[in-house]
């Protein structure tokens, strides 16, 4: 019998706020340090997505988010490109949440910044941009595979 793919289901947020999208410049995560990313995480074993998106929110922001005001808005699978496996990424974005935002983690994020959608760094993690692109064009749930040559070309392939 083949043995099946034991994609990692990791969760992402959009924040919005006055037409403003919240980020996260990486730090000593091991992952995409100096780049910047949406607040993230990894969903634990036994929790949904919604319910990991709520708790990576209160981790790294300090805020409260509700799980009927999260928009699952894109989808992405991408294979294994380095030792830690396939991903299944998982989208959100919400304008509503309760507390002051603020870094949480500084161990692991350098500073949290507001940018307009016309002036995002150009060193966003690249699914991250990837997302937030059909995000921006798209009307509801979008999908995508983010492929081995989309990995290579964006420097995050470390096989071979």
């Amino acid at each position: 019998m083949r043995e099946r793919n034991k994609a990692v289901p990791a969760v992402y947020l959009f924040l919005e706020l006055g037409g403003r999208w919240l980020f996260a410049l990486r730090k000593n995560t091991g992952y995409q340090d100096g780049n910047w990313n949406v607040p993230s995480g990894h969903v634990e074993k036994g929790e949904l997505p919604t319910r990991a998106m709520i708790r990576e929110a209160k981790e790294e922001l300090a805020v409260c988010l509700l799980g009927e005001n999260l928009e699952l808005v894109h989808v992405s699978f991408r294979p294994g490109h380095d030792e830690t496996g396939s991903r299944a990424d998982y989208f959100f974005k919400t304008r509503v949440w309760v507390g002051d935002i603020r870094n949480a983690e500084p161990d692991k994020c350098a500073k949290l910044e507001w940018f307009s959608p016309d002036s995002l760094p150009p060193n966003i993690t690249p699914h991250v941009r990837h997302a937030f692109e059909r995000m921006r064009k798209q009307k509801g749930i979008s999908y995508s595979e983010l492929g081995p040559d989309f990995l290579k070309s964006n420097g995050v392939w470390m096989l071979d």
